[in-house]
């Protein structure tokens, strides 16, 4: 987003006036441009040293909270011109730098104080190592003479981080903190994306240096391969070509190797159905004819027949992780598995491969395709695949006499904003409406919570993807109330910042999805999930300073949706869902995905 200009002084204005008839320009503006063109200041402290480093690696924006070990950071920033956007809790800049990350494709960057402030970014780290995003986070510590020693907000950060992150460093000498810095940044981002850390403690970025920080690069010893094994490619190739039912599954990783337009031009040349995990949405267009959507859990029923039923699997950038796989001795079983991923260590972790293409993911497609000489012979089998789409169809019943039905929210919102618009949201019921009826067909206007369902990701996502998304493209966050009421102290940091995003907040006075497994597994036994206390969310909205609205018949879903995305600014919508709808289809956790159930009588 565009910052805005300052007001001009009646000084100022007359000083205009009386300069608009001579040739040259003032002086102050060719001061101003040799500014401009001058070389940055030369560091003085490791504090400027960091910031130097966020600068040279292109940092436009970073999200945190400040405090006393952290300071010194803060203070090299006062004269930076990276925007710093001052977040209402350390989660929330978290999750705002990683859907920054999402959107953008660049590490988004957040920071923190030490001890309370650091263990309150974990959440959000760990929500990015399991997804693979890529998040700087900088953290404040004690001064080194203190740690180890438990002073005042002192914690093992690196110690606390090291499972949720791809690299953490504790940055010991002011000469190398900047590079540090540098590194963590080029580490994000190379190879399968994460979250780095990078420890500061106090006394170091107080200190003395002149030692400017080297450029982004990640060292010598870190080697990711980016082409596939010949002779791997030749023989998958064959495999393709002698299919008689293929099936591409796309992940997150194909949208996060820019790879998306050679998987959809690989698919439709060969005319080959494409599925996707929950992370890979987008990267295949789901209004095409050949798009199976999602599968897994609360997949399509046809993606999860597609799959089932497949007799070659071309798995691009994904993990196999239960959600998807369901009970791994079920899944794919016909199937021989074409598994490409640029980490090794996830080939044949969970699902054997038996052509194992480790390598970027854009990279290896294109091998793959340049390897396939003919199409496979699947005339029957894509036959096959429509007419599940006709009998596990994903329509619903909407009486208007009951209680509004979510879908139908999820699809006026997205009919109401263009193709490119990008959705976030929380995790539970919402979350699965907001796959399955919003149709996606771009990359990276899918920003979810996947791996590690971080209830609260919705609201500080939307602010992270706000500054990260092109003026001309909608945000959304499509929430659920117990969602929203965990970080919903991100509506002043959006207000602040005159952010234009809109909240649909499909309110039921559940947590959702658990109500609806203790109806379906505990016999309907409702412990600590009944939220009928919730607030009213409009309201506590204007408290914010934010627009708010409520719908609670099916007359006003539209005009209020309008109404909300016209308003320049932040917008929640408390829309007043039926509280007894279920996410179907669904495959109980290591269940057959080809038995998937429709109704709650079917599990």
């Amino acid at each position: 987003m565009s910052e805005r200009a300052p007001p001009v002084t009646a000084t100022e204005e007359q000083h205009d006036d009386q300069e608009t008839t001579r040739e040259e320009p003032p002086e102050s503006a060719a001061t101003e441009e040799s500014t401009t063109d001058a070389e940055p200041t030369p560091v003085t402290t490791g504090a400027e040293s960091v910031v130097r480093a966020l600068e040279n690696a292109g940092v436009e924006h970073a999200f945190g909270v400040q405090g006393g070990a952290i300071m010194p950071v803060y203070d090299a920033l006062y004269d930076s011109e990276i925007h710093h956007v001052t977040m209402a809790h350390e989660q929330g800049a978290s999750h705002a730098a990683d859907a920054y990350g999402i959107v953008s494709g660049e590490p988004g960057i957040c920071l923190a104080t030490s001890g309370p402030g650091a263990t309150n970014l974990v959440t959000g780290l760990a929500d990015a190592d399991m997804d693979s995003d890529p998040v700087v986070a900088l953290t404040g510590q004690v001064p080194t003479e203190f740690v180890g020693n438990d002073a005042f907000q002192e914690t093992d950060t690196t110690g606390v981080t090291m499972p949720v992150t791809k690299t953490n460093t504790f940055s010991s000498e002011p000469d190398r903190v900047g590079t540090d810095v540098s590194e963590a940044f080029a580490l994000a981002s190379e190879g399968r994306p994460g979250p780095t850390l990078v420890d500061l403690p106090k006394d170091v970025t107080n200190a003395e240096t002149d030692r400017e920080p080297d450029e982004p690069r990640t060292p010598d010893t870190y080697e990711v391969q980016q082409r596939a094994d010949p002779e791997f490619v030749d023989a998958a190739a064959e495999r393709v070509e002698g299919s008689q039912r293929p099936v591409m599954l796309l992940g997150g990783g194909v949208i996060k190797a820019e790879a998306s337009e050679v998987c959809r031009e690989f698919a439709i040349e060969h005319e080959i159905p494409v599925v996707t995990t929950m992370p890979g949405i987008g990267a295949f267009p789901e209004d095409h004819e050949l798009s199976m959507e999602m599968a897994g859990m609360h997949g399509t029923g046809y993606a999860n027949m597609a799959v089932t039923h497949c007799d070659t699997m071309i798995a691009v950038g994904t993990r196999f992780d239960d959600r998807l796989t369901g009970g791994i001795e079920t899944f794919a079983p016909d199937a021989e598995i074409i598994h490409v991923d640029i980490d090794p260590a996830e080939i044949s972790k969970n699902i054997h491969a038996d052509y194992p293409l480790v390598g970027d993911a854009d990279t290896v497609v294109s091998q793959l395709a340049e390897a396939v000489e003919e199409s496979p012979q699947a005339t029957k089998w894509r036959a096959q695949c429509q007419q599940w789409k006709s009998d596990y169809s994903m329509a619903y019943e909407a009486p208007e006499d009951e209680p509004i039905k979510p879908q139908f929210v999820v699809e006026a919102l997205d009919e109401a904003t263009s193709d490119r618009a990008v959705v976030t949201t929380g995790v539970g019921q919402h979350q699965m409406w907001a796959c399955q009826y919003w149709t996606y067909t771009e990359p990276r206007t899918w920003v979810s919570s996947h791996g590690l369902g971080a209830m609260g990701y919705g609201l500080p996502a939307a602010i992270g993807a706000r500054f990260a998304a092109d003026d001309d493209q909608e945000v959304v966050c499509i929430d659920g109330d117990g969602s929203f009421l965990m970080t919903l102290q991100g509506l002043s940091v959006a207000v602040r910042e005159n952010l234009d995003i809109t909240v649909a907040v499909l309110n039921n006075e559940y947590i959702g999805m658990v109500r609806q497994w203790q109806d379906a597994f505990f016999d309907g036994r409702h412990s600590a999930s009944d939220y009928g206390w919730m607030p009213e969310f409009d309201t506590l909205a204007e408290a914010f300073g934010a627009e708010g609205f409520r719908i609670d018949d099916y007359d006003e879903v539209a005009d209020t949706i309008d109404a909300a995305l016209a308003y320049d600014g932040p917008s929640v919508i408390d829309v007043h869902i039926d509280p007894q709808a279920n996410v179907y289809p669904m495959v109980p956790s290591g269940g057959d995905n080809g038995q998937f159930a429709l109704t709650e009588d079917q599990l």
